[in-house]
């Protein structure tokens, strides 16, 4: 147990370490090249979106049959949707709170409030990608894993680390555009993904300690991640559509590509 806790830990360090990387483009650039942004930020949409199946539902719909009395296809589907929904309404609590500061004219906080605004939103978008990763890691507990299980945990956690990158650079830099220095920019940036080893960790124990939850925890992340990637990374990647109108699309399919060529290779 201790030993799957421990790798839900490194690779959600691992994650926040890039969050940190993105973070760091504030001190070496005024503005990171956009093109190869949206290259990453599509990349990571193609593999977290096959990941979502390969390495979340698929394992979900084989442990509900074998463990489960309900339907395989109900437990799935209720984890599916409460993923999708809670990050759903996390952002609308942002949103709500985004709107209600800028209610305010003239208040001496609000630009304070706005950058506040800006960490929180992208702070509650990392808790469930933590427990994502952490819900990866948690089903190897036993030690009888298969190659295929670790690098199923290990590729989820390496598709969320890559669209952390522009996430640190997504806080870090409109944080120097409002006239905070280099050093707390990238402060300010880095400290967004701090979450995701919290929530690692968290979701690896939830699913050792409830074997029983772990189809629902499995699938729970799947609709996370297929929100984060259809809602936040895909509409991100296409900002610059009409400059550059195949980068992000090549960045999907090639990220798709690669999960599920490691799939059917490691299968």
């Amino acid at each position: 147990m201790n030993n799957i806790v421990l790798l839900a830990l490194i690779a959600t360090l691992g994650t926040w370490f890039v969050t940190a990387l993105g973070a760091a483009t504030v001190v070496f650039f005024k503005n990171p090249n956009q093109k190869v942004l949206n290259l990453m930020l599509g990349f990571a949409a193609g593999v977290m979106i096959a990941a979502s199946f390969w390495s979340l539902l698929q394992p979900a719909i084989e442990r509900a049959e074998e463990t489960s009395s309900l339907p395989a296809y109900l437990i799935v589907t209720i984890g599916f949707l409460s993923g999708a929904v809670f990050l759903w309404a996390s952002d609308k609590i942002v949103t709500y709170m985004r709107n209600k500061t800028n209610s305010v004219q003239g208040s001496p906080n609000q630009r304070f409030n706005r950058i506040i605004m800006l960490i929180l939103s992208i702070t509650l978008h990392n808790i469930p990608e933590g427990l994502a990763v952490g819900v990866a890691f948690g089903t190897l507990q036993g030690g009888n894993y298969s190659l295929e299980e670790l690098m199923g945990a290990v590729i989820i956690a390496v598709g969320i680390g890559l669209q952390n990158f522009p996430e640190g650079a997504a806080v870090s830099i409109p944080l120097r555009r409002e006239g905070y220095s280099r050093k707390k920019s990238f402060w300010w940036g880095q400290a967004s993904g701090l979450v995701e080893p919290i929530a690692g960790v968290l979701g690896a124990l939830l699913v050792i300690h409830m074997v029983q939850i772990l189809p629902l925890a499995l699938s729970f992340a799947a609709g996370a991640m297929i929100l984060v990637a259809v809602h936040e990374l895909i509409p991100e990647c296409q900002s610059n559509k009409q400059a550059h109108p195949y980068v992000a699309t090549t960045g999907i399919v090639l990220g798709f590509a690669v999960m599920m060529l490691l799939d059917v290779m490691l299968g």
